[in-house]
């Protein structure tokens, strides 16, 4: 007992302040009830105490990052980091308490004084410097679409597409990239990319807590999308679509963004396009959290794979659609290396498997990676797929 606070006589007005101007207001309409650390991806992997509905509390007190000891801030900012901004608290919570942005608030004020985990450090400086968190040349991120022979933008053109950092370098994932190329192609749609002028969105630093670094990226891709007259763009993140169509704006950034989900299905849904080909396995669709609770989109990549001839689609019973558990990759956390037996993913591919698919389906390149790596790592052999992938199998003309 000797060790506990005295929150009486340690609360800290200028930590709750500084908290609560960074973006941590929602802390106040918090009152308790503990229902946000049952839905927590945390608890169901059972062998981490993340007990989420303490961290308003702390705001209102000023506890957070707090502490003047060495060794009792690195455990705090490692449980700070363990939010992997999936929103399920947001999506149950009575009284909608942004548990994240209390959070991201607080790993900002970390973020300022450089008391943030190294290898998230590594990634910021990558964005600013490289324009993506591989830290890969800018002059390569179009590489992929050389292959797919895909043009720059103009103006007089429908589309910008903008394929997220992971499927313009990642080799895998190129695929995914080429995939959507493919499906414009057939749709006959005029599109282009923006080539090396194209920098990531920012979605992770921001999550991480690096404010101004997104702010200068952010602010960058709005110039670079005007100058060169982007009205309309299509992603494959959902990453990128949060923060194109949600957080650019506040930017001055207003354009109309839309995910290659809903737009292949709308074009399947008119006559567009024509899923021929039979695709003949067993496909369970696991639901992305920024994608599914956090843009609501849920039946478009549903509706595609259901649209394939051949296809049975597989629901992970009591854990869908808005229930669906998160892969443990947001906020950053694709990039921190937990702990066995501390791995989001683990508990995730066995929901998905134990529903007997064949194929995993997924509709966000965090997904897909932090899947394979987990399939992988457990010696497991079923193919994890992008639904752009699928789909562009099925309607592609067969060589």
């Amino acid at each position: 007992m000797a060790n506990k606070k005295n929150v009486v006589v340690e609360i800290n007005p200028e930590i709750r302040d500084a908290l609560v101007e960074m973006g941590a207001i929602d802390a106040y309409k918090c009152y308790q009830c503990g229902k946000c650390a049952s839905v927590c991806p945390w608890f169901q992997v059972g062998t981490y105490e993340f007990l989420v509905f303490r961290f308003p509390l702390e705001t209102v007190l000023g506890l957070i990052a707090s502490s003047e000891d060495k060794d009792d801030l690195a455990r705090e900012v490692e449980k700070l980091y363990r939010c992997v901004g999936c929103e399920a608290c947001v999506d149950q919570c009575p009284l909608g308490v942004k548990m994240p942005q209390i959070l991201r608030s607080a790993r900002r004020i970390l973020v300022d004084f450089g008391s943030y985990p190294e290898n998230l450090k590594s990634v910021v400086q990558k964005i600013r410097n490289a324009g993506n968190p591989l830290g890969e040349l800018r002059e390569r991120r179009s590489d992929w679409a050389s292959k797919a022979a895909v043009k720059n933008f103009e103006s007089r053109m429908d589309l910008m597409y903008f394929a997220c950092c992971l499927p313009s370098y990642d080799r895998r994932l190129q695929n995914v990239a080429m995939a959507t190329a493919g499906i414009l192609e057939i749709v006959g749609v005029s599109y282009g990319i923006l080539g090396v002028k194209e920098s990531c969105c920012g979605e992770a630093i921001r999550r991480i807590g690096a404010e101004k670094v997104y702010n200068e990226t952010a602010r960058s891709n709005i110039e670079n999308f005007r100058e060169v007259g982007v009205r309309k763009v299509l992603v494959t993140s959902p990453h990128c679509y949060v923060t194109f169509k949600k957080e650019y704006p506040d930017l001055g950034g207003e354009f109309d963004v839309i995910h290659a989900m809903e737009y292949f299905w709308n074009c399947i849904d008119s006559g567009k396009l024509t899923p021929k080909r039979s695709f003949q396995k067993k496909v369970v669709y696991h639901d992305p959290c920024t994608l599914g609770r956090q843009s609501g989109i849920y039946e478009a990549p549903r509706n595609i794979l259901k649209s394939i001839p051949g296809l049975e689609l597989l629901e992970v019973e009591d854990f869908s659609r808005n229930l669906s558990l998160c892969c443990g990759a947001g906020s950053g956390a694709l990039w921190i290396d937990w702990e066995k037996g501390e791995r989001m993913a683990d508990i995730r591919i066995k929901q998905l498997l134990d529903t007997g698919a064949e194929v995993i389906a997924v509709a966000c390149p965090y997904c897909l990676q932090m899947f394979e790596e987990t399939l992988k790592a457990m010696g497991v052999d079923v193919p994890v797929m992008d639904v752009s992938e699928i789909l562009h199998d099925s309607i592609r003309e067969q060589k």
